[in-house]
């Protein structure tokens, strides 16, 4: 790779990234998903674009078939 290329991902040092899993224990706000709005079930202070069950469902339905 040459040195004039621009970097498309950014990855982060290793121990720094939590997974996007549920956290039944939580008892704290719960993030709302990016499409249509409703709870997760992932907490608030999670980064990334959080998706409820359905929308990453139809995400993945979408994905899959513009191929």
């Amino acid at each position: 790779m040459s040195d004039d290329t621009e970097q498309i991902c950014i990855v982060a040092p290793a121990g720094t990234v939590r997974a996007l899993t549920a956290d039944p224990e939580l008892t704290g706000p719960r993030a709302d998903c990016v499409l249509c709005g409703e709870p997760t079930e992932l907490p608030a202070d999670q980064p990334g674009s959080t998706l409820c069950p359905v929308c990453t469902w139809q995400q993945a339905q979408r994905i899959a078939c513009s191929g």
